[in-house]
């Protein structure tokens, strides 16, 4: 199993806008690609020196095949969805594969 992990750093004058549509369009987008099982939202306890609000939102994916057809058949058009928050949300992404669950 893999995880598709997105955090971003979310500017306080937009955060609220940014979390409803995380919640009501762009996590249920990603959902609906078929491409993973759930999603997993966070806030991130730690304050970033360069202020905002960070989340972290894990993707789990059966394997890495659904990933790597996510990134070719979705990622483009669901990336270019969220550019209407500009420099206001900065993400980073990182694929983690899950070793063991207890």
């Amino acid at each position: 199993m893999y995880i598709y992990n997105v955090t971003a750093n979310v500017q306080e004058g937009i955060h609220e806008e940014w979390l409803e549509w995380m919640k009501k369009e762009h996590i249920p987008a990603m959902l609906a690609t078929k491409k993973f099982k759930k999603a997993l939202m966070t806030r991130v306890m730690v304050q970033e020196p360069m202020g905002g609000i960070t989340y972290s939102v894990q993707y789990t994916a059966e394997s890495r095949e659904m990933l790597q057809k996510y990134y070719e058949q979705n990622a483009e058009e669901l990336r270019q969805k969220s550019s209407v928050f500009g420099e206001k949300v900065v993400s980073f992404r990182t694929e983690l594969e899950v070793i063991s669950e207890q």
